[in-house]
């Protein structure tokens, strides 16, 4: 990477992946569905045995706390459809966004699309990264491709925390 501002990106995101990766390597079958609260979006098993997350339209109030897997399925769709606009695909709906079944595919499935990113990022101009981002925002928004980098650096690094907390959690109660 040439540009300085690539170049902080992908530290921020090399940063970011670097601490998701000391939770994934650590991730067991359990934690994927382990609630946490009684309150809860999982995944669950869908028509024809595939894996779907629960969703609403509009956030519930309160907020459902969610399952490492759930979180595992969120980062597959945005992520991918942040990959898939950045690269020029045509993304996918979030309903046709499962998730893998196993903690171990679902680690699997986050390190391909950490590869598909850093091919996409590789990529990357000057001019593209001033260009109006196709995602996550509407297309007025005045925001860039940069913008779009940052944000998925920030969004993995929130669910990141998140998975990481989680698994914290489930490993401590057990251990008492």
């Amino acid at each position: 990477m040439s540009d300085s501002r690539r170049d902080l990106l992908r530290w921020q995101f090399d940063l970011t992946w670097g601490l998701f990766d000391y939770h994934l390597e650590r991730l067991v079958e359990a934690d994927a569905r382990w609630e946490p609260a009684a309150l809860c979006w999982t995944v669950r098993r869908g028509p024809g045995g595939t894996w779907v997350p629960d969703w609403a339209d509009t956030e519930p109030e309160p907020v459902p706390v969610p399952t490492i897997g759930w979180l595992s399925w969120h980062i597959g769709w945005w992520w991918g459809t942040a990959a898939d606009h950045l690269r020029g695909r045509t993304p996918r709906e979030r309903t046709e966004v499962t998730w893998p079944g196993t903690t171990t595919a679902a680690v699997a499935w986050l390190r391909a699309l950490r590869s598909d990113w850093l091919t996409a990022l590789e990529g990357l101009t000057d001019t593209d990264l001033d260009a109006p981002a196709p995602f996550p925002w509407p297309d007025d928004s005045g925001h860039t491709i940069a913008h779009l980098v940052g944000w998925v650096n920030s969004e993995l690094m929130k669910n990141a925390a998140e998975i990481g907390q989680l698994r914290l959690l489930r490993t401590a109660s057990n251990a008492s």
